[in-house]
């Protein structure tokens, strides 16, 4: 994939963040904007996989599972009433 590629789809990623973030003010919009931001970070991961650069698919797939467990298992130990403990860890 090319740089300009690239440079533009992390450019749509931040825009769908924003949107992301600004939907979440608003309960009626918060479902909408979760998805824009999974939809964000799907981009953004593809793009850093893919772009130029990248390589080390192996240990890029080992360092996501990692992530994602780890955060699985503190998102389960930490209630839904300490979501600042959550957000923090």
């Amino acid at each position: 994939m090319e740089f300009g590629f690239t440079t533009a789809a992390y450019v749509v990623a931040a825009v769908l963040f924003i949107l992301s973030l600004g939907g979440l003010s608003g309960q009626e919009s918060a479902k909408r904007a979760v998805w824009y931001g999974i939809a964000g970070m799907a981009l953004a991961v593809l793009a850093t996989l893919i772009g130029p650069g990248a390589g080390l698919w192996f240990l890029s797939i080992v360092l996501i599972a990692a992530g994602g467990t780890i955060g699985y298992y503190v998102a389960k130990r930490v209630q839904m009433t300490e979501m600042p403990q959550l957000v923090a860890a």
